[in-house]
């Protein structure tokens, strides 16, 4: 029986859907974490990407992880203090804000 290769293109196709679903929810994710950082600094979705950017980059960890842990604050009110101080920078240099309950902001209603 040939051999023509059927099998070997079904394996590269699967294997591609799988990298294109991998990218739709990373993309999601990363989408949900900048409408959190808008919300928080008050600045536009342009400059929620660039502090997400430069959050990842100042603490070294992929965007979509920076992503996902800005998300689990969102659920939990934890981040890990790394990643804190960068995003309360970053968000300084886009705009003045604090982030709720980090040391020193005000207690919350």
């Amino acid at each position: 029986m040939p051999t023509d290769g059927g099998s070997d293109r079904i394996f590269a196709l699967q294997e591609e859907v799988q990298q294109l679903k991998e990218a739709v929810v990373s993309h999601a994710v990363v989408d949900q974490a900048i409408g959190m950082v808008v919300a928080l600094g008050r600045i536009s979705p342009d400059q929620g990407w660039a502090v997400l950017k430069e959050v990842s980059q100042h603490t070294n960890i992929k965007l979509r992880n920076v992503a996902e842990l800005i998300l689990v604050w969102g659920r939990t009110g934890v981040m890990p203090e790394e990643i804190r101080a960068a995003l309360e920078d970053a968000l300084d240099r886009a705009g003045p804000t604090q982030i709720p309950g980090s040391p020193g902001s005000p207690p919350e209603a």
